[in-house]
């Protein structure tokens, strides 16, 4: 694991004119959560990747802890979450931006995208980059701040957006997952949703659809 800006992250690195995928794990996990997800993927370009680490330490069990983006307490979850804005996401976001420009590309070769958390983080980054990414991938998000993310959305318009939710999340409701596509499409966002019968996870079906959906940004 290296020092990318101010994050740790776990980086293969193939080719220097290569795109990046910049993935940020979900809550109580880690960079190596979604790490393992490179051996699943074979494109006929080049792809470079960077998994950060997020920079908070959360107790996930007796005697066992994971890394999370802000911290959260079950008891406090909004019944809304579009209207939510967590206390710590600000110092999140700023980090997430810092580590981006220290890699020195253009937004133009990068795709950002996460898992839960991860998801609604990559959301937020993607819209505030200076300029338009390559591509951004949201599994298992939700639609966070939506008045923050209204101001910032016009900047993306015609861009395409991949998505995934399971329809029996026990996490993440789906719905969140589908007011975000709607957030998306009511702003001239496009978007590839994959909608899939199971919970919390990335199944082979959408793993196979976000390989065409990079490799089509390749």
């Amino acid at each position: 694991m290296r020092q990318a800006g101010p994050l740790q992250a776990i980086e293969f690195y193939n080719d220097p004119d290569a795109k990046w995928v910049v993935l940020f794990h979900g809550y109580g996990a880690d960079a190596q959560d979604l790490a393992g997800l490179v051996d699943s993927f074979q494109f006929k370009k080049p792809c470079n990747w960077l998994f950060p680490n997020a920079h908070l330490s959360v107790p996930i069990g007796p005697g066992s802890t994971g890394r999370a983006w802000w911290t959260l307490r079950m008891n406090d979850l909004p019944g809304d979450w579009s209207l939510h804005r967590p206390p710590d996401m600000n110092n999140a976001v700023d980090k997430a931006l810092k580590m981006i420009a220290s890699m020195k590309i253009a937004s133009k070769d990068l795709i950002i995208g996460g898992f839960s958390q991860g998801a609604m983080l990559a959301t937020e980054v993607f819209l505030k980059l200076p300029d338009t990414p390559a591509g951004l991938i949201c599994l298992s998000g939700t639609l966070l701040c939506e008045t923050d993310w209204v101001a910032l959305a016009p900047n993306r318009k015609g861009s395409t957006v991949f998505m995934s939710h399971g329809e029996i999340d026990q996490v993440l409701p789906h719905k969140g997952s589908m007011r975000l596509q709607k957030f998306f499409e009511d702003q001239q966002i496009k978007t590839q949703f994959v909608s899939f019968r199971g919970g919390h996870e990335i199944p082979m079906p959408v793993i196979q659809r976000m390989k065409n959906y990079i490799e089509e940004r390749l």
